[in-house]
């Protein structure tokens, strides 16, 4: 009887300090860990009160700024670690691609050759026997120790990605012959690293791509970048705590791209090599597993040596929901952006991000000029291409409030590269907005 109020006591006061930390100390506004900000208490309005929308908000502020936020997430991932209740199986797998066109399936696919559109599907030889288990929204853990990785699964289907497909074609008909356009599908790390055991967790991302080649018109260039990142696998292509490439898997795709674009390109004897230490990307926070923190890696960037350029920037002004409210200040600034060691901005290097225009110009002199329409997987590649193209032209699709069709004649655009990884290339969205910027 006496252990038993004992135990009540120490229960009884355990309640009563949490209660103390979360109704009276002062509320978190970040997550370094989600790489997000908080949500805030809400605005009142009688139109939210009468809908019950103000209520409801106040109870996810309540919930999401909780003080200490993320110490107590890393307390619940190394309880979560320790006793190993996140094994396959035990939990749901969501998978990160709405099937927007077409069925998700897995169907095998036709692997006859057709100029670089037909995509061999990849056996897995790196990763084939590790172990594998389920963290928080489906993401594959994968192996131990310092050489765990992260893995996102994908949901699309063998049909997707037409609308992608299709946004290029109006590309190519929009600019006609004086413009060559290229497609690029980024394959992402799950197809590369994914364990037996954990594949049907996943579908096939070659099924996708080769699907999204074979709708392309025949005047518009398809870039296979998928087949050369695979003969590459072994080698550290992917970021281990990051849902991005590493920047020599971008290395590689940039000189399949350049073979097909039938401009230059240099090896990396060419390029200094730059590390920044101690790194943990996104999936650390994505997956909420302290394995991901506990094995940090290394960032490693490659920077042109002999060639001279200059990088002009155009920003956009953005509300909180990142919509463009108009046009900031042009200025002159640095392609690479230097972090400190142990940051977890580092794949920022290029460019210092995404909301904003990029124009580099190079000591290249060959009247071709490049115009990348990306996502952030496309940041890493232009750097790769300045012995390439005399002018690198860098948009995100989502950053973009000019026509481009007389952006693209202003400029003297000769190529135009669209660089996506999987997941983009499979949504309609992102297709629909791509086309929607010809004529804004």
């Amino acid at each position: 009887m006496k252990q038993d109020n004992i135990y009540i006591v120490v229960i009884s006061i355990a309640f009563f300090v949490l209660t103390c930390i979360f109704n009276f100390l002062p509320r978190s506004t970040y997550s370094a860990l989600e790489k997000r900000d908080l949500k805030q208490f809400p605005t009142y309005s009688l139109e939210d009160v009468k809908s019950g929308d103000f209520t409801k908000n106040i109870n996810s502020w309540f919930s999401d700024s909780e003080p200490y936020r993320d110490f107590f997430m890393q307390v619940s991932m190394k309880q979560k670690d320790l006793l190993g209740i996140t094994k396959m199986g035990e939990e749901k797998v969501k998978f990160h691609a709405s099937v927007a066109t077409g069925k998700a399936t897995n169907n095998p696919m036709d692997e006859s050759g057709d100029n670089g559109r037909e995509i061999e599907g990849y056996k897995n030889t790196s990763t084939a026997n590790e172990n594998a288990k389920i963290a928080n929204l489906g993401i594959v853990i994968v192996g131990s120790g310092k050489e765990v990785r992260a893995l996102m699964a994908y949901g699309g289907g063998a049909e997707g990605g037409v609308a992608y497909a299709e946004a290029a074609n109006a590309y190519k008909k929009a600019f006609g012959s004086k413009v060559n356009v290229y497609s690029m599908v980024i394959p992402t790390a799950i197809e590369f690293y994914c364990p037996e055991q954990a594949k049907s967790c996943t579908h096939s991302q070659s099924a996708t791509i080769t699907n999204i080649y074979h709708h392309l018109a025949k005047d518009v260039q398809a870039v296979n970048v998928y087949t050369p990142i695979g003969k590459h696998a072994k080698e550290p292509i992917y970021l281990r705590t990051d849902h991005h490439w590493a920047p020599l898997g971008a290395y590689y795709a940039a000189q399949e791209f350049a073979r097909v674009a039938k401009v230059p390109f240099r090896t990396l004897s060419s390029y200094e090599k730059r590390v920044v230490h101690g790194y943990v990307g996104s999936m650390y926070g994505y997956a909420h597993d302290i394995s991901l923190k506990n094995a940090p890696e290394d960032f490693v960037f490659y920077v042109p040596k002999d060639v001279k350029y200059t990088t002009l920037y155009q920003e956009y002004k953005l509300d909180k929901d990142y919509n463009i409210q108009g046009e900031g200040r042009s200025f002159e600034g640095q392609f690479f952006v230097h972090y400190r060691d142990g940051s977890s901005g580092a794949y920022c290097t290029f460019m210092g991000g995404d909301a904003k225009i990029t124009t580099i110009t190079t000591s290249t002199h060959n009247g071709r000029r490049l115009l990348i329409l990306k996502d952030s997987f496309g940041n890493a590649l232009p750097g790769y291409l300045f012995y390439s193209f005399e002018q690198i032209f860098v948009v995100d699709s989502r950053y973009f409030a000019k026509n481009m069709k007389q952006y693209v004649r202003e400029n003297k655009v000769t190529d135009i590269l669209f660089a996506y990884n999987i997941f983009n290339a499979y949504s309609t969205k992102v297709a629909k907005k791509l086309e929607s910027l010809l004529d804004q």
